[in-house]
């Protein structure tokens, strides 16, 4: 079975965060397996919006929507929560649920690193939003945002349904 972590973050120097939600971090969810597939995989679990490329380098949130980010390759440090944050190694097969509001950055690329995002239906037409944006509207948007219905990972019930229900 799956190594499953779960973080809680509040809102921190301009980053809102999901004090309702919290990040989880399923180790190993798409081991063995490519960018190609994973993005067909998250597809199939009634994730959308798929896409393969990177973690921008600076603090940002999306008010707007969830976001599943599955490492296909390589490994990093990423940075949850905003500014003085939690810092998480994630490895190629690893996948991050993180909730509406809350902060990431990419900290430290360790080689090759890449990943699949994918965003519950409807919510794939997601907004980025750095720190120096603040956090305006936010609280309220990322409070109207829905639960997913399925985990992306599953494509049922599974360690994220697990951990966020209404």
């Amino acid at each position: 079975m799956a190594k499953v972590q779960v973080f809680h973050f509040t809102s921190n120097n301009g980053v809102p965060n999901n004090s309702a939600l919290p990040v989880v971090v399923i180790e190993g969810a798409f081991s063995g397996v490519g960018a190609d597939d994973i993005c067909s995989r998250l597809e199939e679990n009634g994730w959308t919006g798929t896409w393969t490329w990177s973690v921008f380098s600076y603090h940002h949130y999306h008010p707007n929507a969830h976001e599943a980010l599955a490492v296909s390759a390589g490994a990093a440090t990423l940075v949850l929560g905003g500014p003085g944050g939690k810092a998480v190694e994630v490895k190629a097969g690893d996948c991050l649920i993180l909730p509406a509001g809350t902060g990431h950055k990419l900290e430290d690329d360790h080689g090759g690193f890449q990943v699949c995002g994918a965003y519950p239906p409807g919510l794939d037409q997601l907004e980025t939003r750095r720190i120096e944006d603040g956090v305006a509207d936010s609280v309220d948007r990322i409070a109207r945002v829905p639960l997913p219905k399925t985990d992306p990972t599953t494509g049922g019930t599974g360690p994220l349904t697990e951990r966020w229900s209404s």
